[in-house]
């Protein structure tokens, strides 16, 4: 099934074939492919207005997911039609994590897979998200997005074990295909 990727956003420029590409690979390594999954890159202000409207935080933050099904951990859906194969949406906020890359100096074109170029941004708001404790890069905000589609969270340390076990295990897979040494977002949350 299919990877929609969406750029709602201008202040930072995205490739979207080696991102979708990520995605996809990571769906996979879920065992996930024949559902699809959109993909939103936004700025901060729609991750912001999100953030508020839907976990009462009034700020930008790097992810947010938005299931189509309720599943515990570790389960695919069961769809009853061909309209249900859908695991849901995620939104990055690529504003979010390129001020977070910038603020650690770390490479932000190699680690959020933009095009070559200066990209802008304000900075994100104060206030806890995934990303103040670690810069990722997109393919691993991805991943920790997917893993909440699918029923992962992170709230108790159990759940975040659990997460964080998944996470490590669908991002050494994308390792293997792309070189990379990518690791867990959940890493440091709990």
């Amino acid at each position: 099934m299919s990877v929609v990727l969406r750029n709602a956003q201008r202040s930072v420029p995205v490739r979207r074939a080696p991102l979708r590409r990520a995605v996809c690979a990571l769906r996979a390594a879920l065992g996930a492919s024949r559902f699809d999954v959109g993909l939103v890159c936004a700025g901060n202000a729609l991750m912001q207005r999100l953030n508020g409207a839907y976990r009462q935080r009034p700020e930008p933050t790097d992810v947010l997911s938005f299931p189509f099904h309720q599943v515990a951990a570790g389960e695919l859906p069961r769809p009853r039609c061909r309209g249900e194969y859908n695991l849901g949406d995620i939104f990055l906020g690529v504003e979010y994590i390129h001020q977070q890359c910038r603020d650690a100096g770390e490479d932000f074109e190699g680690v959020l897979v933009v095009s070559a170029g200066r990209a802008g941004g304000r900075a994100g708001a104060a206030g806890q998200s995934h990303s103040a404790l670690c810069s990722p890069p997109a393919q691993v905000t991805a991943a920790h997005g997917l893993c909440h589609l699918l029923g992962y969270r992170h709230d108790t340390k159990p759940a975040w074990e659990q997460m964080y076990r998944k996470e490590a295990q669908i991002l050494e897979e994308l390792n293997r295909l792309t070189g990379s040494r990518l690791r867990p977002l959940t890493a440091g949350l709990f």
